[in-house]
């Protein structure tokens, strides 16, 4: 079994404060910030490791607090100049929603979500060394996300199914660049700096990395995709305001 806790599920936090059930004032939509990032909230279907829409998840919308989001809109800038566009996969996570991972994993083994997201563990293995109780996504400022050519020169049908460490060629399943795991992958491939990785897959790995840090944010070393911003506003709130639709 492996020894990492992976830490979108698994971040320790002080006691959290009172949240409110309403969208607090310095929480943005992403889309109203910069609407050219693209988002795929796996949280809001059932394109996740549950198999089902995640709680507190209304809306495919990705939330965050203000210097976050537009932050965000900075690294966009950067990184469609190399020719690549930022695509969101999770962002604000109400606490109800981490929640209900715990309460997953504690039910029977799902052979498909086996197969997809945690090949190499049993689901008994994912709690609790894997599935806490607290969420750096719960306060705002952190953010699960990859990069997509911005000109592709074909659109990459989405295909799902195949494990999350399965090898990639040019490019991950869902059209974004090749970074060695899909999203949420329970596996030490998803450490940002793995073995078995191809070069291109950790050239990708690089350049999402330093463009990201570049405008505040620090990646946790155990998940590629994930990242923090410094000085985040809300260092020990949890909050737990489901995400509604935005309006247009």
């Amino acid at each position: 079994m492996f020894s990492v806790a992976f830490s979108w599920l698994c971040v320790t936090a002080s006691p959290p404060s009172a949240a409110a059930e309403a969208m607090p004032k310095d929480f943005v939509y992403l889309a109203d910030i910069d609407p050219t990032i693209q988002q795929d909230m796996r949280y809001a279907g059932a394109a996740n490791f549950t198999g089902n829409p995640v709680p507190g998840y209304d809306a495919p919308e990705c939330v965050l607090v203000r210097p976050a989001a537009e932050a965000l809109k900075r690294v966009q800038t950067e990184v469609r100049i190399k020719e690549f566009t930022l695509k969101v996969y999770d962002c604000y996570r109400p606490a109800r929603a981490v929640a209900s991972f715990v309460e997953w994993a504690k039910t029977p083994d799902d052979p498909k979500a086996k197969m997809v997201y945690y090949p190499n563990l049993p689901k008994s293995a994912l709690f609790p060394d894997y599935i806490a109780t607290r969420s750096g996504h719960s306060r705002g400022a952190t953010m699960d996300l990859t990069l997509v050519p911005l000109y592709p020169n074909e659109v990459a049908a989405p295909q799902s199914g195949g494990a999350c460490t399965a090898p990639q060629t040019g490019e991950a399943p869902d059209g974004s660049l090749a970074m060695g795991t899909t999203f949420d992958c329970f596996d030490a491939k998803a450490n940002t700096v793995a073995p078995g990785l191809t070069e291109e897959e950790r050239a990708n790995r690089t350049i999402l990395v330093e463009a990201m840090r570049a405008h505040g944010f620090e990646n946790y070393p155990k998940e590629w995709w994930h990242f923090t911003l410094d000085g985040e506003p809300y260092p020990d709130t949890i909050f737990d305001f489901p995400i509604e639709p935005r309006n247009k």
